[in-house]
């Protein structure tokens, strides 16, 4: 990794690993197409309400992913390099969780709170894709700056996080207050 940020234009940047986040929409309505559900978008719920300085954290969590979109376009990958592979691996593990939420997601029924699949292991698993999705990008243009970038929104999701779950409790009561108790909210073996 260099000190220098590095700011080439390029076709073979960054940003080629980031077109997954405009993506998102479609390939869950694919996923849910091919699953037969075509409820996914019911299932997600409603509007979360944020409390206190949650908005705020919510606010600076999108600019920093703004930032991470337009610097991905600057940011060349180190094409043949160990660098690279590495990231290349983390990226794609990131990618597989945000496809087995997907399923997760489109395989409950509407009104059920998600708690199989991967949810087992996080109550997170979509932000938790995403972390490592920044991560292995990260790793794979040797940047610094944008894994310093990838863990600050990871805490600045904490935020989002804990709306969510707030919402799930008063939706789904003591079913979702069960689920909490036996699964982390980030990653790890159930506790049951």
């Amino acid at each position: 990794m260099s000190w220098l940020p590095s700011f080439q234009l390029g076709f073979w940047n960054a940003w080629i690993l980031m077109l997954y986040i405009p993506l998102l929409a479609p390939i869950m309505k694919l996923v849910d197409k091919v699953l037969g559900k075509s409820e996914i978008y019911k299932k997600l719920g409603g509007e979360v309400r944020y409390q206190n300085g949650e908005k705020k954290f919510y606010l600076i969590y999108m600019l920093i992913l703004l930032v991470l979109l337009l610097y991905s376009i600057f940011l060349p990958l180190k094409l043949g390099t160990l660098w690279f592979a590495i990231g290349i691996v983390i990226y794609l593990g990131g990618q597989a969780i945000l496809l087995a939420t997907f399923i997760n997601v489109a395989s409950t029924a509407i009104g059920r709170p998600f708690t199989h699949g991967i949810y087992r292991y996080s109550r997170h698993p979509a932000y938790l894709a995403q972390f490592f999705t920044f991560i292995g990008i990260g790793v794979a243009c040797a940047s610094w700056v944008l894994f310093l970038l990838s863990f600050i929104s990871l805490i600045l999701q904490n935020s989002t996080v804990i709306a969510e779950e707030r919402a799930c409790l008063e939706t789904f009561g003591s079913e979702y207050q069960a689920y909490m108790q036996r699964t982390p909210r980030w990653i790890g073996l159930p506790k049951s």
